[in-house]
């Protein structure tokens, strides 16, 4: 009878376990969700404006850094940046229990989202995907609480889950969240993890998809018929993407350390006049570029692929340049969508090389598949996340190959992105944990 009873609450305990991860996930979608259409309003509400009054930026942006990054420095220190080193710092802390990561939680989650969505309402340069990591993460780790003694599930097991439930559900792209957890994330796979990395990614991809439906991130394009003949762009795209996105990230990396020189002095002691600068210089180049370097974009991407948009060779240099002025401004936002947009960009003005030969559409999704890989280094998320959010599924082995070739041909100039950062983060981590 004792033992009929110790297996009876064994059970329960493992139901309990469950159900407080399923709810979590659901809890994380949810919030992912509702922080993507915050991000959008935001987004459409600076270009309402913006458009009447093209000036307003040169005020609003800069004006608005300042006091976002003052917000950030004042109270929410850990809520800055991409949010993917940040959850990568995390799940490296040292901690036995991993139970107060001094980089995730509710009051930085919180945080992330309304600087996130002010940072975007006023022009920056920015992307809500790499935020909804940590969001997401912050998420599912609070409830590691209602967990009950002696379950087999690790805070780490909560975050690694919650942070590609965050890819999953802002981009829609639930294969990508998995690969994301395993090349990015975790760089390694632990067989314990797969249950509840698994669950929290369909259960937040369900309240994604019954909020928002069964979305393509990008809409169902026609690439063309793909032949051998692609494999030339694939090469050359995926050498210039290579190196561009190296460049990128090597910049980003650099400029995330403590910068020598007068620039660094003036950064590190001045760092309200450094948002208000670079917010001055995104403006500027939104006025040049009739409102381009503004906001995720999304809609200029999705435009230069529908082809509803035909964006000069400008359009490219702009992004790319707002998009570093937005991270060196410190503002909390990610890069991943101004990436994507980046790629759109080069794939247009790459196309003359390439006659008429290829589909337009094809190249500029190669080239987004080919810089975010030379971005962030992950040659599978990136092909993958591409390949959901365009279903071009037609395209799988081209975007594999440049994803391959773009992300070795970044190695030569810049080492992995946010494995660096986090890098970077677990001083401070060690230092917040021996004052605690």
């Amino acid at each position: 009878m004792l033992k009929l009873r110790s297996v009876k609450l064994s059970n329960f305990d493992f139901w309990q376990g469950r159900l407080v991860v399923w709810l979590a996930a659901i809890t994380a979608g949810f919030v992912v969700v509702m922080f993507s259409r915050a991000a959008d309003y935001a987004i459409s509400f600076f270009f309402s404006w913006q458009q009447t009054n093209w000036w307003l930026p040169l005020i609003i942006t800069p004006a608005g850094g300042v006091l976002i990054v003052w917000i950030t420095n004042r109270w929410f220190k850990g809520a800055g940046g991409s949010g993917i080193p940040q959850t990568i710092a995390a799940l490296h802390e040292k901690s036995e229990d991993n139970a107060y990561p001094p980089l995730i939680g509710l009051k930085l989650a919180f945080a992330k989202i309304s600087l996130g969505v002010s940072a975007l309402a006023v022009g920056f340069s920015a992307g809500k995907e790499g935020p909804s990591v940590q969001v997401a993460a912050s998420v599912m780790h609070s409830f590691r609480r209602f967990l009950p003694e002696g379950i087999s599930i690790h805070p780490k097991h909560l975050i690694l889950a919650g942070g590609a439930a965050g890819i999953s559900a802002a981009f829609n792209t639930p294969l990508a969240g998995i690969v994301f957890a395993i090349e990015e994330l975790g760089r390694g796979f632990e067989q314990k993890t797969s249950g509840v990395l698994i669950t929290a990614i369909i259960l937040s991809g369900l309240v994604s998809m019954s909020l928002q439906g069964n979305y393509t991130y990008f809409g169902h394009l026609s690439v063309g018929e793909i032949e051998k003949s692609i494999i030339v762009p694939v090469i050359i795209c995926g050498l210039v993407c290579g190196v561009l996105g190296g460049l990128f990230s090597r910049t980003l990396i650099e400029s995330s350390s403590k910068v020598k020189g007068k620039f660094g002095t003036f950064r590190l002691l001045h760092p309200l006049w450094c948002a208000c600068i670079c917010g001055l210089l995104v403006a500027l180049l939104g006025v040049i570029s009739d409102g381009a370097a503004h906001g995720s974009g999304y809609k200029f991407a999705q435009g230069l692929l529908n082809g509803s948009i035909t964006a000069t060779w400008q359009y490219a240099p702009i992004k790319y340049l707002a998009t570093l002025f937005s991270y060196w401004s410190g503002v909390p936002g990610g890069i991943f969508a101004p990436s994507l947009s980046i790629g759109a960009g080069i794939g247009n003005d790459m196309l003359p090389l390439f006659g008429q030969y290829h589909a337009a559409t094809a190249i500029s999704v190669l080239c987004m598949a080919g810089f975010l890989a030379a971005v962030t280094q992950a040659p599978i998320t990136s092909f993958i996340i591409v390949m959901e959010m365009v279903d071009g599924h037609e395209m799988v082995i081209s975007l594999m190959a440049i994803a391959l070739i773009a992300a070795i041909i970044s190695r030569i100039f810049s080492p992995p992105l946010y494995l660096t950062l986090a890098e970077k983060l677990d001083t401070s981590i060690a230092s917040v944990l021996s004052k605690a």
